[in-house]
């Protein structure tokens, strides 16, 4: 039976059985399109099975497919993937077109015209069916492309249709089949099954005595959403492409030159009609392909308008509003990730690109500024109000006054979850980082590029967080477009969504962008970022070189005021939301001068010897900073320093507390590992409570909290749970210790072990959900079973992946935290996850998405 017909084809009509699972979105479309009384020429699907036997040498009956359009047929083949973003092989016009249909076209449309049509089709026909030397065909005439194909093939041009329609369908199917396609189907998404159907139609010519041509047209501005009729016309051609002497000619009324609009009112509006109708009933903004021929109008086929994402938010938002689509839906239109593209300037896509290096995509957006190779030069480019980007061979604590104060921020080292990348982030400013194949000179202030030129300081380059690129000079820009449209989704998004989103803010700034991110609270507020401004700075120098504790207590109390207010700024920024203070996490020698110029500086402001000066930073130095004495450790060997700013957190309480704001703030003990750890801490921050609630005669609650970060923590959270009511897991070094790997040092091989499959995704970036993903399980398990009204959350980097948020809510976490500008991706993500469980599949797949119909009500 393998030589048996198929039942090869169905007729596209308003009530035949046709499906995107059987023949493809296009298919479904244009039959959508005949059921709105569009006029749609006469088309048959060919279904995927059919195409697929096709690919295998099954023959079809293309005789009987041709009888369909009459007794001189002239037609096209169109692709139709099952999938809307899937490609597939170019269409092909004007099959049909032989010695008989060129002397009946001579007739009715003129020789040259009728020349273009067979010469255009014996082009494509070569190139794309015959596979034959494209060179040959090019500048050809159609006496010279006949005779080229005759010398390439040894026979004449086929005369036949049926034959014709044979190889193109043979053609499109075995190409759709090849390794090509299948990588770049793979790159879009789609399965190893992806199915191709193809469309058999009648042509539309474009060509005549009256008005004639093909064009184009769509009802909205594909770059930024707004309604504007847009699009082309050209009169004697198809597709674009002119077939005769033709003019170009406007699609609305335009004062430079005659319109479609002017020319043929009513075809124009018969277009405003059909778009109005698409978006009603197809549920989506769409352009049409049109042609027209001797006045009469036809629709070829009706595509999703390409989109930015910025169009795209508010396409869904206006298609809600106007109750085409569900709130619910216009969430689900958006991904997540797309949400980084309108938070951000970006690089317009428009431009020409000088790319200088490439490396490591580590926090979105784009800027242009001045090269500033030391803090110091970005923060006097800062005070005169020029832009710039800051380049280290990798930041330090040190630098984060020169990263509040770029632009931008370019390393030649680390990876996603770096110093520089994590901050970065966290401020919203655009960080490439791992620009390995960068020679950084600091001492002449001079930057070798890959290709051998060289950039100094105050050259200009443009910074693409998002690609991970550098490029030479000023690029053109695109504002970030954080509107009501934006607002608005963002709202909808958190009518659905079960699971907290926090911010991590250490400043009254990040406090303020988590306030308009619409943050529920502060996850993580690293206290150390508050103690490199330069006044402070120096005081915390002096408290590290104290010599007793009496000393480090007397210097810590002139830390005192500005920690207080530091929090009250946060407390009152925050409105009475909750605020989750980590306390003093970082090893001490952080804080200290990494150069024998800043010892020297450090001496002098000590009045100390420089040798005594280096003798206790190298005493202070550790050979694993990550494992030495930080967290919990520095607290329980130093307990003056956690003891002064559980007391500024209390006092800065109190005094929100006289002015109306409720705080109960949220103590956080860093890298907890044992529960005595938690005892000896909770007992010192008791007594300064008791302390400052007796020296003030008032009373005010606060809540203790253990970071896990380390296995072991995880798997002794039972015993932690005792004296922490939350538990928040910090990822970044929870992974870190968890693979034994630094995550500044891993992008140098990361890449390779990812393409080499011994990690499915870089771990630092989006969550290892079978090893530390099994310790967050273990942790939240074990401490709730301990007690269980304990709270348990994620506040590292992780918290704005969604995969990532999707397994925190799965294992039943009360909130995730993340960088300030990574919050609106992590609410829509949350979203997206809850209204995945609310729908049911049923019916058809939409033919937009190529994803199952679901009902969904207006909640």
């Amino acid at each position: 039976m393998m030589n048996a017909p198929l039942q090869d084809h169905v007729p596209i009509t308003p009530t035949q059985n046709v499906s995107a699972a059987l023949h493809g979105w296009r298919a479904k479309c244009l039959q959508r399109l005949i059921r709105l009384d569009i006029p749609v020429p006469p088309t048959v699907a060919l279904p995927i099975a059919t195409v697929r036997a096709i690919a295998q040498g099954q023959p079809i009956d293309c005789a009987r497919i041709l009888s369909r359009f009459g007794p001189e047929p002239l037609v096209s083949v169109r692709p139709s993937p099952q999938g809307t973003d899937w490609g597939g092989p170019a269409t092909l016009l004007n099959i049909g077109m032989n010695a008989a249909r060129h002397a009946s076209l001579v007739r009715s449309h003129g020789q040259k015209a009728a020349d273009r049509l067979y010469l255009r089709f014996v082009q494509s026909y070569a190139i794309h069916v015959a596979r034959l030397d494209p060179d040959a065909f090019d500048g050809t005439d159609l006496a010279e492309a006949l005779r080229a194909y005759h010398d390439q093939t040894d026979e004449p041009f086929p005369e036949d249709p049926a034959r014709q329609l044979t190889e193109v369908t043979r053609s499109m199917s075995r190409a759709w089949e090849g390794t090509s396609a299948r990588l770049l189907r793979h790159a879009k998404g789609a399965p190893d099954d992806a199915g191709l159907g193809l469309l058999v139609q009648q042509m539309a010519q474009g060509m005549g005595q009256g008005l004639s041509g093909s064009g184009v047209i769509q009802f909205v501005d594909g770059a930024t959403g707004r309604p504007q009729i847009t699009g082309r016309f050209r009169s004697q051609s198809q597709g674009g492409i002119a077939l005769a002497e033709d003019a170009a000619l406007y699609i609305t009324r335009d004062a430079r030159g005659p319109s479609l609009e002017e020319l043929a009112p009513d075809i124009f509006a018969d277009l405003i009609r059909h778009g109005a109708r698409c978006r009603t009933h197809l549920r989506e903004e769409m352009q049409i392909e049109f042609t027209i021929e001797n006045g009469h109008l036809s629709v070829l086929d009706a595509i999703r308008v390409q989109r930015s994402s910025r169009a795209g938010v508010r396409i869904a938002v206006a298609l809600a509003e106007d109750g085409v689509i569900p709130r619910q839906e216009a969430v689900l239109r958006i991904k997540p990730r797309d949400l980084s593209e309108v938070m951000h300037p970006q690089v317009d896509p428009r431009a020409a690109r000088d790319r200088i290096v490439k490396g490591i995509a580590a926090s979105p957006g784009a800027a242009v500024g001045r090269i500033a190779f030391t803090s110091v030069a970005a923060q006097t480019f800062a005070a005169r109000g020029e832009p710039c980007i800051l380049v280290r061979r990798e930041t330090t604590p040190e630098d984060i006054r020169g990263m509040h104060s770029a632009a931008g921020v370019l390393t030649e080292r680390g990876g996603v979850t770096s110093h520089a990348a994590v901050i970065a982030r966290g401020l919203g400013v655009p960080c490439v980082v791992g620009a390995g194949d960068l020679r950084l000179d600091l001492r002449d202030r001079a930057l070798t590029l890959p290709d051998g030129r060289v950039l100094h300081e105050g050259d200009i380059l443009t910074l693409d967080g998002s690609t991970g690129e550098a490029l030479a000079g000023a690029v053109e820009m695109l504002s970030p477009s954080l509107d009501d449209n934006f607002r608005t989704l963002l709202d909808w998004a958190d009518q659905s969504r079960d699971i907290g989103i926090r911010a991590n803010a250490d400043t009254p700034t990040d406090a303020e962008l988590a306030r308009r991110f619409d943050a529920e609270g502060i996850g993580l507020c690293r206290t150390e970022h508050m103690f490199f401004e330069e006044d402070r700075l120096t005081v915390m120098r002096e408290m590290i070189f104290a010599d007793t504790s009496t000393d480090r207590a007397a210097v810590l109390a002139r830390l005192l005021p500005m920690q207080r207010e530091d929090f009250i700024r946060l407390f009152t920024i925050m409105a009475g939301k909750p605020v989750c203070i980590r306390l003093l996490d970082p090893p001490l020698h952080e804080f200290l001068p990494q150069t024998r110029e800043g010892l020297r500086a450090l001496a002098e402001a000590l009045d100390r010897p420089l040798s005594d000066v280096t003798r206790r930073a190298e005493a202070l130095a550790e050979f694993n900073p990550m494992l030495g004495m930080r967290g919990v450790r520095l607290g329980i060997a130093w307990p003056e320093i956690y003891e002064m700013q559980a007391r500024a957190i209390f006092e800065a309480t109190l005094d929100c507390a006289r002015r109306g704001i409720r705080v109960v703030p949220e103590i956080m003990v860093p890298l907890i590992s044992a529960r005595r750890e938690v005892e000896l801490v909770r007992a010192r921050i008791d007594a300064i409570a008791s302390a400052v609630r007796m020296q003030s005669g008032a009373d005010f609650d606060y809540r203790l909290g253990a970071m896990v970060e380390t296995p072991r923590a995880a798997l002794r959270a039972g015993d932690l749970a005792v004296n922490a009511a939350f538990l928040s897991f910090g990822t970044n070094d929870l992974t870190q210790m968890t693979y034994g790997l630094s995550r500044d040092d891993a992008g140098r091989f990361m890449g390779a072990y990812i393409q080499s499959r011994v990690f499915p995704e870089d771990p630092f970036h989006v969550l290892d959900t079978e090893g530390v993903g099994e310790l967050l399980l273990i942790g939240a398990e074990r401490g709730r079973r301990s007690r269980p009204d304990l709270i348990v959350s994620l506040c590292g980097e992780h918290g704005g992946d969604p995969d990532s948020i999707a397994f925190c809510r799965k294992a039943g976490f009360n909130y995730i935290s993340c960088s300030p500008f990574r919050v609106p991706l992590a609410r829509l993500a949350a979203a997206h996850l809850a209204l995945s469980e609310r729908v049911t599949p049923v019916g058809e797949r939409d033919w937009i998405t190529g994803e199952m119909r679901r009902p969904m009500a207006d909640g």
